[in-house]
């Protein structure tokens, strides 16, 4: 499948974006699109109904004064680094899920890796089924679509690879504390603001189709819940959901190659460590039928979560529900 052409109002904003203090000529960008300066102005006359707005002066030419606050499609391809252009994006104001509809394109052939944005999500859901509310207020609902030439067990560590690497971009550009309580929700300042769900099809031998979602409270909390927040509303300023989200894109893509190619190896660990909310903290574990309390003691070398129990034994999970609690009994309780 070949890449597509970028589309005039893609090469505008481009040519505009990479003179932000400046004007770009009606001529130049006329001469960039090889087409006449009225058809430039008539592709401007398209942004213009998205919600830029262009300032004009005879002489200098246009530049940006003002982008659109909702999420646009061109704008966020615009604003990705060359080295990102390869990921292809599938923007939509509503969808069921983006997890199923990454799925979708996957189940169509579609050529990888690709992102699936939404506005509005009406079915969203974490784990276990839970349901995700993913109202349209300029939060990020995510799922990215790979084929990995992986064998299953490879994918143990996934989610918590992704997660640390969503947890650093979200502390280096909105000035918060991030934090992950294994395996898949993200926390600040002992809240929920959002989470990850990893589904793949998988062969007998190797991982055929990945898709990581990702569900992030960027300016809102959708659950009315004193539990949850937004980076928003940690940092006390909203942020641009377009450039946060060609940002955290071509971090994601960055640490998917990572992984692939095991480089991840090398500071995994020292991520983990610094986000993880749950070690040293007096935890249970829901397994099946049975509950297991103790002292969370970071994750192994495969990304199962260790317990140690009362005798001070280490035990090891590779899924399970956790709470933490104030005063958990150490031991091992059926349910």
């Amino acid at each position: 499948m070949q890449a597509c052409e970028p589309t005039p109002e893609l090469v505008i904003l481009r040519e505009l974006l990479a003179q932000e203090t400046g004007f770009v000529s009606g001529s130049a960008l006329a001469e960039k699109l090889a087409m006449s300066r009225v058809a430039v102005w008539q592709h401007m006359e398209k942004l213009r109904s998205q919600g830029f707005e262009f300032e004009a002066i005879r002489a200098r030419g246009y530049r940006i004064v003002h982008q659109p606050k909702n999420l646009n499609a061109t704008l966020v391809e615009a604003l990705l680094a060359e080295t990102a252009h390869h990921c292809q994006l599938i923007v939509l104001d509503e969808v069921d899920s983006t997890n199923d509809e990454a799925a979708r394109q996957l189940a169509t052939g579609r050529k990888t890796p690709f992102v699936v944005l939404a506005r509005r999500q009406t079915q969203g859901r974490g784990r276990f089924g839970r349901s995700w509310n993913s109202a349209h207020n300029n939060n990020m609902y995510a799922s990215f679509g790979f084929r990995p030439a992986l064998t299953p067990e490879r994918l143990q560590a996934f989610t918590l690879w992704m997660g640390v690497n969503v947890c650093d971009f979200v502390a280096e550009s909105s000035q918060t504390a991030p934090g992950i309580k294994w395996p898949n929700d993200l926390l600040l300042n002992g809240r929920k603001a959002g989470g990850m769900l990893t589904e793949a099809r998988i062969d007998s031998d190797h991982v055929r189709d990945l898709v990581f979602g990702l569900g992030l409270n960027v300016n809102a909390a959708n659950d009315a819940s004193p539990r949850a927040t937004s980076i928003a509303e940690e940092s006390r300023k909203p942020l641009d959901i377009n450039r946060f989200t060609a940002n955290l894109i071509r971090r994601m893509i960055a640490s998917y190659e990572a992984f692939i190619d095991g480089r991840h190896r090398e500071t995994f660990a020292t991520l983990w460590d610094r986000f993880d909310t749950l070690r040293g903290q007096p935890i249970a574990l829901i397994h099946g039928a049975c509950r297991y309390a103790g002292t969370a003691e970071g994750i192994d070398d495969e990304g199962g979560l260790r317990l140690r129990d009362s005798a001070g034994q280490i035990q090891h999970f590779r899924a399970g529900e956790v709470t933490m609690e104030k005063d958990a009994a150490a031991g091992t309780v059926e349910d």
